[in-house]
C-alpha cells in the first residue's frame, strides 16, 4: 500500500472542495446579503443620491443635528480609501437607540459608500470606515433611530487627489 504524498492529498482536497462549492451548497456570506433584514440591496445600486436615500432610510429630506459627528479629512491622497469616523451622541437603550447610520459621497457611482446597523447592547452609535470616492465630493452620515428619527451630519467636503473609484 502506497502512501497518499501530499501533493497528491492537496489536489484531491481543492478538487472536493471546488465540486462541493461549485454546486451552490458553500455559498459565502456576502452572496446571502440580500436576503438580510434590513439589507438596503436597491439603496446600495442606486446611481443618484436621492435614490439612494429614498432606498435606505425612506426619504430625501433630513434635519442636520449637532448629536452625529462626521469625521473626515479635508484632503484625502487617495480615494480608493479615505478613513471617516461617525459618532453619534443618542442614548442606547433598549427604548431609543441608534438602529442605522449611512454613509452617502454625493456624486459616487453609487452614492451610498456604507451602511452600519447597531442595537441597544451596542452602547455607542461609534465606527470608523475606509470609503472610496470617485472625486473631490461632499460626505454626509445619517442616523436613523429604532423610533424613526432621522438625524444627519453636516456635509463636509473631502478634496480627493487620486480618485479611487475609477476615475
Amino acid at each position: 500500500m502506497e502512501k497518499m504524498k501530499r501533493r497528491k492529498f492537496l489536489g484531491i482536497s481543492a478538487a472536493g472542495v471546488a465540486a462541493v462549492a461549485g454546486s451552490g451548497v458553500l455559498m459565502p456570506a456576502i452572496a446571502n446579503a440580500a436576503n438580510v433584514a434590513g439589507w438596503p440591496a436597491a439603496a446600495f445600486d442606486a446611481k443618484a443620491l436621492d435614490a439612494a436615500m429614498k432606498d435606505s432610510i425612506d426619504t430625501t429630506s433630513v434635519k442636520v443635528s449637532p448629536k452625529v459627528h462626521l469625521t473626515a479629512p479635508t484632503i484625502a491622497e487617495n480615494g480608493a480609501a479615505v478613513p471617516v469616523t461617525v459618532d453619534v451622541d443618542h442614548p442606547m437603550t433598549a427604548d431609543d437607540y441608534i438602529e442605522s447610520v449611512y454613509l452617502y459621497v454625493d456624486h459616487n457611482p453609487t452614492p451610498l459608500a456604507s451602511a452600519f446597523h447597531f442595537s441597544a447592547n451596542n452602547g455607542q452609535a461609534y465606527f470608523q470606515a475606509r470609503i472610496k470616492m470617485a472625486k473631490t465630493d461632499m460626505v454626509r452620515a445619517v442616523a436613523k433611530t429604532n423610533k424613526g428619527v432621522l438625524m444627519a451630519s453636516k456635509p463636509q467636503e473631502v478634496k480627493v487627489t487620486i480618485g479611487g473609484c475609477g476615475g
